[in-house]
């Protein structure tokens, strides 16, 4: 998906960017299309993995870049370009950007010309299913255009606690696509000094209180300093409702938390959507390891959505 914010961030604070696309690829490719890295003149964000694909595509990108703004679209063959054993040939689109050529969605959707030509009917289409249905169109390069939908965040995840655990979390999950973090802790020392343009931390002593502030069908990551605090929190999400809920913490936490849970009037059937411990405990109990097992199952559950979706 075009992340359009993180465009507009990377040419806010480096002036000229490049943007580089997996645009299509015949055989195998390190990556899907759309997959994209933005490159600069002192650095780079992103993948479009490869190795030699990327190292050669981010040298041509910094080439490009004092040429001014404009697009430019590539085929590599992996194999006799590169050496590479993937046996695929890679389309790559290149474009150049500033604070005066940043590209627009139109309904979620961001369609532009490669080569010059008039939007094909095919391209119409595409947008006009977006505007009308709702639908938006994979990554794509339909004659001589390519199209992409915008990024936008469709998981709101809230994690509960910044101390090791939480740090972890949120370092491994803010550069998920689809997320939209808003991370919360008692004190704003308890953050890290710098956190990423993808996630709101907010600072507030009485933290549990800004449960009614968070969306319905978000999803929650309880992962705080202190146990009284843990409670409280799985006691306001079961009355205020929730997408998802984990809770750090041992078989033996998880048995008082219920009991307690149920003489706060909550049912058996509720308390059990809180899934304790979080993770996968086979990994460990390393702050990273934890946050590996946690980003597994959020992928998983995204999967097994996108497949029910696809199969409707």
């Amino acid at each position: 998906m075009y992340d359009l914010d993180a465009l507009t961030a990377a040419v806010a604070a480096h002036g000229r960017v490049a943007r580089v696309v997996i645009a299509a690829h015949d055989g195998s490719s390190p990556r899907e299309v759309g997959a994209a890295m933005l490159v600069w003149a002192g650095g780079q964000s992103g993948t479009i993995g490869g190795g030699a694909l990327e190292w050669q595509a981010a040298a041509a990108a910094r080439a490009i870049l004092v040429q001014g703004c404009g697009a430019r679209l590539s085929r590599v063959p992996l194999g006799p370009a590169l050496g590479q054993c993937c046996g695929g040939a890679v389309t790559l689109l290149t474009e150049v950007h500033d604070a005066d050529h940043l590209p627009m969605a139109e309904a979620g959707v961001v369609a532009r010309a490669v080569d010059g030509r008039d939007m094909p009917l095919a391209v119409k289409r595409l947008l006009d299913r977006a505007r009308g249905q709702g639908i938006l169109p994979a990554a794509q390069l339909v004659q001589g255009w390519f199209v992409e939908p915008a990024l936008t965040p469709q998981r709101d995840l809230w994690v509960w606690g910044a101390g090791h655990v939480g740090r972890a979390l949120v370092g491994v999950l803010a550069p998920l696509p689809g997320l939209r973090i808003t991370w919360v802790d008692v004190a704003v020392e308890r953050f890290p000094a710098m956190v990423s343009e993808a996630v709101t931390a907010l600072p507030c002593a009485d933290a549990a209180a800004l449960v009614t502030h968070a969306p319905k069908a978000a999803e929650h990551l309880i992962v705080t300093y202190s146990h009284a605090l843990d409670l409280d929190l799985c006691h306001r999400l079961l009355a205020h409702g929730f997408g998802r809920a984990g809770l750090i913490g041992s078989a033996t936490k998880w048995a008082r938390f219920r009991s307690r849970l149920a003489a706060l009037g909550h049912a058996p059937d509720a308390i059990a959507r809180i899934a304790c411990p979080i993770g996968d405990p086979r990994l460990g109990k390393h702050p990273q390891a934890i946050a590996i097992g946690v980003a597994a199952v959020l992928l998983r559950h995204e999967r097994g959505v996108a497949r029910k979706e696809t199969a409707r």
